[in-house]
This record gives C-alpha cells, structure tokens and sequence, in this order.
C-alpha cells in the first residue's frame, strides 16, 4: 500500500466512525487485554482477534522483548505494562510472538551481521541472549521458544506475578504464523491450534 493511500484513509476516518463511538472512546478506556507483540508490520492484532477499538491496550517491541524487571530503572516497555495492570486493571496478558522474524533471526545470527544495526543489536543482546544451533525454517521453533523466554521474564514483575497470586490476570503465550495465517496458543507442554483450545 502506497503512503498516499494510509493518508487519504485517514482523511476520511472521522466520516467512517458513528458519533456513537467518538463518545464511548472519549469517555474513558477499559481494555480486556494487553497484547505484548512485535513491531513488525505483518503484525495486525486487531485483523488477527477481530478486536474493537478500545478492547487492546498494545505494547510493540522489536521481536516482542520484555526487558527484565528492574526497580532502579525504567523504561517505555516497564512503564506501559505497569500501566495496563494497575491502572486500567487489564484482565489478561497476551504475549504473541510470529514467524520469520527478523529479531529472532537476529538472536540466532553472527552477531557481524548486525553491526550496521548498533541499537538493535544492544537491545537484543541486553534482554534476549543469543542462540546457537541452525535455525529452523521460518524460525517457528525458535519463535516459540522466544514467546515463552517473555513470558517468564513478564510474569517476574511483582504487580504482574501479584494479580497473577490473587487470580485477577491470567497470561496467555501466541504464536502466529504469517505464512499460514494459524494462531497457536502454548497449553501445559506445547503450542497447540488456537480453536482446539478452551478460553
């Protein structure tokens, strides 16, 4: 899609949205969800749950990174997450991580093919270790790997793992495959087809 066509559409939103709308936004937000993914652009979560403006308060990273909880430091990754849960009181966390990405990739590359990007490349090796081993097509084994290495470090932040303790949040791994469009959802020992799955 050409950028001239993202900006015609959004001359054109107001005309598309019921004042109906306009006014229940402006009144507030109260999000079922926080959904954690990548930045990537194939990444669509409202196309990929179908979800209604105000439904997701949305957190994107490179390769969906959730640094480490540190109390002596912050950052905007920490901050929106604290956010979600304490303030808007989100109910359910969805970490969602996908196929051939390129931060995954990244994580299992030479790490001289990255000197061209000197950020990322401090990103990643601070909150994602690298890997070795070849990787697999599409990065889906790895990928998945990934997800639950984010949920572990999410589900160590104290105002997450507390609500978790109380039973007021529950935290949900996704993995999408671009390539096929399938959404898995990791059960007690695996990714497993959302649909086979009890919500």
């Amino acid at each position: 899609m050409e950028f001239r066509q993202l900006v015609q559409h959004a001359r054109t939103h107001a005309q598309r949205r019921s004042p109906e709308t306009g006014r229940r936004l402006a009144a507030g937000q109260s999000p079922t969800a926080l959904f954690i993914t990548c930045a990537d652009s194939r990444i669509v979560p409202s196309a990929i749950t179908g979800a209604e403006p105000g439904s997701l308060f949305e957190l994107r990273t490179a390769g969906n990174v959730i640094p480490e909880f540190n109390p002596h430091t912050a950052s905007a990754e920490m901050a929106t997450v604290e956010f979600a849960v304490v303030q808007l009181g989100v109910s359910e966390i969805v970490v969602c991580g996908h196929s051939h990405c390129g931060a995954v990739d990244a994580l299992h590359a030479d790490r001289r093919a990255l000197t061209h990007l000197p950020t990322l490349m401090r990103w990643l090796a601070a909150h994602a270790p690298y890997r070795t081993g070849r990787p697999t097509p599409g990065l889906r084994e790895e990928g998945r790997e990934h997800v639950l290495a984010q949920l572990r470090a999410l589900e160590a932040y104290p105002f997450v793992r507390d609500r978790i303790a109380a039973g007021e949040l529950r935290t949900h791994g996704w993995f999408y495959d671009i390539e096929t469009g399938e959404v898995s959802l990791c059960g007690a020992d695996r990714f497993q087809p959302l649909q086979e799955t009890v919500a």
